[in-house]
């Protein structure tokens, strides 16, 4: 049975969206960063409307342009770092230590979840990645499009629109819309080198000098001071060339090539490593082993992508476009380290200990078709498109205890897959009603396939050996992570259908209105209805008004619906293995959990934008508020829990979390940014830049407890302070971005200033919370072009060095604070100064 889905306020909002012709309102207009005001951008189409625009300031919604000269100026290699460092309310936490998160870091947008960003490329949905994200940090239990998958190489522009667009672009676009808009020159290109490096001193993590017995027995360290690293190199080769089509075409090729090594920002391991001799007296290879055996940073990744863009016009009036890729991506990052003492090592195997390692093997592909042309009076778009991302896991330097000393080090854990195909046809045409304008009209149609699947690895991944009285023999599968096994097989899809209609008109001279409205159909939750309204008016030439009112959705992703895994986790600076289930298996349900719905939302925004000559002003005030959000509970652990999950056969795990729709949150704040362009006669220009974001998320609602988990006691809980302080605090409450460009002759120098506002890695108990202070990171880079052909820069990223506080400093001395001395809430990269040099060739 199909069910109408509506909260009160978002259906009285539909009601008013779709009558608000006759309600005036505020207007959204595009906010230009940087040279957008200055440069003359060749715009066809912007994100937030399907209108021709004559330039980016006609747009009705807030917009970003990141150009791709933005990006060359950065020193940055991915695009996920690039914006982070353009775009103030986008933000790309350093995490670490987190399985298959460290191979694919997701990003967060006005602190909503990764998913709640729609991302595009030539305007067409972009597909998801594979990778569910399980790890303890920001992004937790979202699946995202892996935007590091896309070379910087292919990029002409990206346009970051800071609105929700559900109504126009479908589910997931509540936080806003990122669409990436590929190069499309028919001649020419460019060869790009680029290398750099870490060259650090780690804040408030002494040097280990040497190991020592004290007075008691116990382990002692002699200590330096603080620990200097030059790790990480960073090779990327990229190459991009346009050639024509007959008379008529282009075909544009980008390829990328990149190596990075990991980096090592652990401190030492103050453990005993070894069981004590008979004596009692400390084994001596304690005062002789490397106690940095953890990996601490980023991971070793190697990333090969080619991209294509292509156009044809025929003489009969018809566009033929297309667009793909290919990108492959392999991985190694550390877990947890399992020392020779430990219950889960074998000394015959691993007699001073291992580090087990998680590799990945990453692939990606996409393929785009679509026909453009004009019938009568109508001019109409036809296109189909295909992704796919497959995610393959395994496990090096580890075993399975259970097998015992006989157990392989080596494993295939199997694999994630997801797919999505998509056939989209609109059209448009301009209706003369009397106004001072035409409407401008689209009408359109849209069928979307996706499926996800969950490939089983090799037996020995995942079983669990029992001896002869059926109990289990040692923990089973491979150490750090488990692979899939039978259970956790999946091979899950769904369709929908969607239905889309747009207006954009000017009631008078000054005052533009665009109204949009969008139906789907889902073939696993049923129907939903969203609608949005935008305007801009021009009080005068140089200052205009803004504002939007929309509703939108997100449905829950087949990953969170099906996922079934267990793993190793840190929390509270304790490592234990924590199993996530379906919330329709019978673990789950037997602790509360409940099949998983859409969640609803309400954005609204309002503003101005002021221009005066070389100076611009843009102010955005925001407030989103969610319903029915899909979060992960709590790691629920206990003595009933593990009773529980014996009963349903899990005797590999200690803890247990599942999707729930659990809470409401609401979140509002403020976009500013100021432009100006600063002629210095026979000294070149400067382009100035200052944008800032205050941002604040609330939970405003918890579910009441599952009776399934109150009967079990007070100390179970499925959404409790940790999850909501990683809701409301785990982000930055403010981002200042600040940016000078200095064009002189064939000189460019670009200083970029960034503060980040506090941050807090809440605990379960309130001493254990980790409040770390706003922090000022610096970059800087020097360019010199002697022709128009050659460009050679340097430069540094974090120049200062600017670390976080140690947690040891901030919350006391834990054996894992230690090991791990910050937390991985760092808005920033915890690998310290970066520096780089970089060769361009243009032809």
């Amino acid at each position: 049975m199909t069910i109408q889905r509506f909260s009160a306020k978002k259906l009285a909002l539909s009601l008013a969206v779709t009558t608000a012709l006759s309600t005036p309102y505020s207007v959204a207009v595009a906010a230009e960063q940087g040279n957008q005001a200055q440069e003359n951008i060749e715009v066809i189409s912007v994100t937030g409307t399907r209108r021709s625009l004559r330039s980016i300031a006609e747009s009705s919604v807030p917009v970003d342009i990141i150009t791709s000269s933005d990006m060359a100026s950065t020193g940055q290699l991915e695009i996920s770092q690039v914006l982070a460092n353009q775009v103030p309310s986008f933000n790309y936490p350093s995490a670490t230590m987190g399985d298959g998160t460290d191979h694919a870091k997701p990003a967060v947008l006005r602190g909503l979840a990764p998913d709640h960003t729609l991302v595009l490329i030539n305007g067409k949905r972009r597909h998801s990645g594979a990778l569910l994200n399980l790890a303890g940090v920001v992004g937790r239990g979202s699946t995202a499009v892996d935007l590091n998958m896309i070379p910087t190489s292919a990029i002409k522009r990206v346009e970051v629109l800071r609105d929700g667009a559900a109504a126009q672009y479908g589910s997931d676009a509540i936080a806003g819309v990122i669409n990436i808009i590929l190069k499309d020159a028919a001649q020419g290109g460019s060869v790009s080198v680029t290398y750099g490096q870490y060259d650090t001193q780690m804040a408030g993590v002494p040097q280990l000098e040497s190991a020592y017995a004290d007075a008691n027995g116990n382990l002692a360290f002699n200590t330096g001071d603080d620990r200097k690293m030059s790790d990480g190199a960073t090779r990327t080769i990229s190459a991009n060339s346009g050639f024509s089509l007959a008379d008529n075409g282009f075909v544009n090729v980008s390829i990328e090539y990149r190596d990075n090594d990991s980096t090592q920002r652990s401190g030492f391991d103050p453990r005993e490593q070894y069981s004590r001799l008979g004596d009692g007296s400390l084994d001596p290879r304690e005062f002789t082993i490397d106690r940095y055996n953890h990996r601490f940073g980023k991971a070793e990744l190697e990333d090969y992508a080619l991209f294509y863009n292509m156009g044809y016009d025929f003489d009969n009036g018809l566009n033929l476009y297309s667009f793909g890729s290919y990108s492959k991506r392999e991985g190694n990052s550390g877990g947890f380290y399992r020392r020779a003492v430990d219950k889960n090592n074998i000394l015959d195997v691993y007699p001073n200990g291992f580090l087990p390692q998680i590799e990945t093997d990453v692939e990606d592909y996409s393929l785009a078709l679509g026909l453009q042309g004009e019938t009568g009076d109508w001019t109409w778009d036809v296109s189909t498109n295909y992704g796919r991302n497959d995610f393959a896991l395994g496990v090096v330097n580890s075993l399975n205890t259970s097998l015992g000393a006989t157990s392989q080090t080596e494993f295939d854990n199997g694999a994630l897959v997801y797919d999505q195909f998509i056939v989209n046809g609109d059209a448009s045409t301009a209706f003369d009603l009397g106004l001072p304008d035409d409407v401008f009209f689209t009408i359109g149609a849209e069928y979307r396939h996706e499926s996800y699947k969950i490939e089983q690895g090799e037996e020995a991944s995942y079983i669990t050996a029992l001896d002869s009285n059926g109990k289990p023999i040692a923990a089973g599968g491979a150490q750090v992570l488990s692979g899939f096994g039978p259970q956790s097989v999946t091979d899950e899809s769904r369709h929908n259908v969607a239905l889309f209609v747009e207006f954009d008109t000017y009631l008078t001279e000054k005052w533009n209105v665009v109204l949009a409205s969008r139906y789907e159909d889902y073939s696993d939750f049923g129907n939903t209805f969203t609608s949005k309204i935008a305007t801009r008016y021009s009080i005068t030439d140089n200052l205009s008004l803004r504002g939007a009112a929309s509703t939108g959705f997100r449905a829950p992703s087949l990953a969170q619906s099906s996922y079934r895994q267990i793993s190793t986790i840190l929390e509270n600076n304790q490592a234990f293995e924590v199993g996530l289930f379906p919330s329709d298996s019978p673990a789950a349900q037997a602790l509360g959990a409940k099949k998983l719905d859409a969640e609803d939302s309400v954005n609204l925004t309002a503003g101005f934008v002021y221009t005066q000559g070389n100076f611009s002003l843009t102010v955005d005030a925001y407030r989103i508020d969610i319903d029915d959000r899909i979060v992960l509970s709590e790691n629920l652990a206990g003595a009933a829990v593990a009773q529980i999950l014996a009963n349903a056969g899990e005797l590999n795990t200690e803890s247990v979390r599942y999707f729930t729709n659990a809470i409401d949150s609401r979140t509002q704040g403020v976009d500013i940014v100021a432009t100006y362009l600063l002629e210095l006669d026979n000294l070149g220009d400067v382009r100035l830049n200052a944008a800032v974001n205050f941002n604040d998320t609330e939970v405003t609602h918890i579910d009441d407890n599952p009776e399934e988990l109150n009967s079990l006691g007070d100390d179970y809980v499925v959404f409790a302070r940790r999850e909501v302080g990683r809701f409301e605090e785990g982000t930055p409450d403010s981002k200042l971005n600040l940016s000078a460009v200095w064009n002189f002759n064939q000189w460019q120098t670009t200083l970029r200033a960034t503060r980040y506002g506090e941050v807090a890695d809440i605990s379960t108990s309130s001493d254990r919370d980790e409040y770390l202070d706003a922090k000022w990171i610096t970059d800087l880079e020097v360019a010199y072009s002697p022709n128009d052909e050659w460009k050679f820069a340097v430069g540094a990223n974090n120049l200062f060095d600017q670390y976080p506080q140690a947690t040891v400093d901030n919350i006391g001395h834990s054996n894992f604070g230690q090991i791990f001395p910050y937390t991985p809430y760092v808005p920033y990269s915890l690998d310290g100064r970066f520096l780089y040099g970089n060769i361009t060739y243009r032809f």
